[in-house]
């Protein structure tokens, strides 16, 4: 794996660990959650484009980012729907008048496992 794969991947685990934590908080924050869940996948995707020598827009959308990696890891096609979830807590969470609440944070949170479970076994590192 490339130093710069391995450091996208460092920082898409971080985003994991944080969501991790929110949902064992007593209080969990649920806009953290979907925000971070968000990130992980982002990252994971840029971290497969950045192995793959691909450059890449600096965007969001995880969707437009999966279409890049598809040509080279196809099994995307099955998290699309998850991706698309995502996307929509990219940005608009972060900002006040806009609040996800617990179904919102737990199904961003099984979209995010599914996204990074995908790349991971892409990259032979498998689920940890």
């Amino acid at each position: 794996m490339k130093a710069m794969t391995q450091e996208w991947v460092e920082k898409a685990e971080g985003d994991y660990r944080v969501a991790v934590g929110q949902r064992q908080d007593a209080e969990p924050v649920y806009d953290a959650i979907c925000f971070h869940a968000q990130q992980c996948a982002e990252k994971y995707l840029k971290a497969w484009l950045a192995e793959q020598g691909l450059g890449f827009p600096k965007i969001h959308d995880l969707e437009a980012l999966a279409k890049l990696c598809l040509p080279s890891l196809s099994e995307l096609d099955v998290v699309m729907d998850d991706l698309r979830l995502l996307t929509s807590f990219a940005v608009e969470i972060r900002y006040p008048g806009v609040f996800a609440q617990r179904q919102d944070a737990e199904r961003c949170w099984r979209a995010a496992v599914r996204a990074r479970d995908v790349i991971r076994r892409g990259f032979g590192i498998g689920p940890a």
